[in-house]
């Protein structure tokens, strides 16, 4: 990977992602998780916590002028003292083994400042002309409490637009050609996605010390006809219009259900990346007042646009990410090959007429 503008800022983020992903390893082998419900029902682990206070901590320390968009807040820790000291220990125990990469990031040193770096998230807006850095330190935990797929994503954006998408896959094992829930790498760390706008996408092993080299990504393939679409999907999803989503498939003569299915949303972005049997996803909310939150998008969203996707809402309107916390200019996702995404979003508007 050649120098850029932010040699620096995607060097120190990958390996706070890297550690952050060994720490979500760790607790992959313990039966409690030690997970809860937040008031969404959707669950959240000490691994969550913690990765959000190891990666907040690595960023504020050396980058303190830049905002940090996190997705949880350290409320039920701070209420729950064997919580807490369960994410203490999780947060400050898992370090890298290479000395001079592990001097680089920052630990939190009481327990006051680990709560105080996930608040530090969990108050971060993302708005036009201001640097920030977008988290979700476990993208995908119901199906990480399961040992399946899920992502450690960070992603840096400057006045609204995406510059760096950094997403660890910690079980994401490619021997297959595919990627599925239950394809999982167990004897090792995964991969590494990265991005850096206009210079393409990268792909690395993790490891347990200083980075590993990767290579650049090859852009997907452009294709032309509808039957040529390949849906990554999650069957499981009670927010999206599945029977809509069945609709436009048949629309485009493509098949549906496609073998694959992944419930973490940057997982979907990654698997178009690495050809793993899907090239597009739509999603058509439930709801229409429905907003996706930013960090399950920004990073896995640049990666996919660097390797020759189109990404809009459902109307064909480009993803505005400066908008505070959530993606609040756009109603639902189509993310597809360039040379394919007008005639989906074509089929998606066709369907929405037709069934409003």
């Amino acid at each position: 990977m050649s120098s850029h503008a932010y040699t620096q800022e995607l060097h120190l983020a990958s390996l706070a992602v890297q550690r952050a992903a060994l720490l979500t390893k760790q607790l992959l082998s313990a039966v409690d998780k030690g997970s809860l419900s937040k008031s969404d029902d959707s669950p959240v682990t000490i691994a969550d916590f913690a990765a959000q206070a190891s990666i907040i901590a690595a960023i504020h320390h050396t980058f303190p002028n830049d905002d940090i968009v996190g997705e949880e807040d350290a409320t039920a820790l701070r209420e729950n003292p064997i919580l807490l000291e369960r994410t203490w220990e999780l947060a400050t125990t898992v370090h890298l083994d290479d000395e001079a990469s592990e001097a680089l990031l920052y630990t939190p040193q009481t327990r006051e400042e680990l709560l105080d770096l996930i608040d530090l998230g969990a108050r971060g807006q993302c708005r036009r002309g201001t640097r920030a850095w977008t988290l979700d330190p476990v993208d995908g935990t119901a199906t990480f409490i399961r040992g399946q797929q899920y992502a450690v994503c960070l992603s840096l954006v400057e006045d609204g637009e995406q510059k760096l998408g950094i997403i660890g896959c910690p079980n994401l094992d490619l021997g297959s050609g595919r990627v599925a829930e239950d394809l999982v790498d167990r004897d090792g760390y995964g991969l590494l996605l990265t991005a850096i706008a206009g210079q393409g996408a990268f792909i690395q092993p993790m490891g347990t010390g200083a980075l590993l080299s990767g290579e650049q990504l090859e852009r997907v393939p452009q294709i032309t006809e509808g039957s040529e679409v390949r849906f990554v999907d999650t069957q499981e999803s009670t927010s999206q219009r599945l029977d809509l989503h069945e609709k436009i498939a048949a629309h485009l003569t493509c098949p549906w259900p496609n073998e694959v299915d992944l419930w973490s949303a940057q997982m979907r972005y990654i698997a178009i990346a690495v050809r793993g049997g899907c090239n597009s996803f739509i999603k058509v909310p439930l709801k229409s007042s429905y907003r996706s939150k930013i960090w399950d998008h920004s990073g896995g969203m640049l990666i996919a646009q660097e390797l020759g996707c189109v990404v809009t809402d459902l109307d064909g309107r480009p993803v505005d990410c400066g908008l505070g916390r959530t993606l609040a200019d756009c109603h639902g996702m189509v993310v597809a090959p360039a040379s394919i995404h007008s005639r989906i979003l074509e089929a998606v508007r066709a369907v929405r007429a037709a069934n409003q």
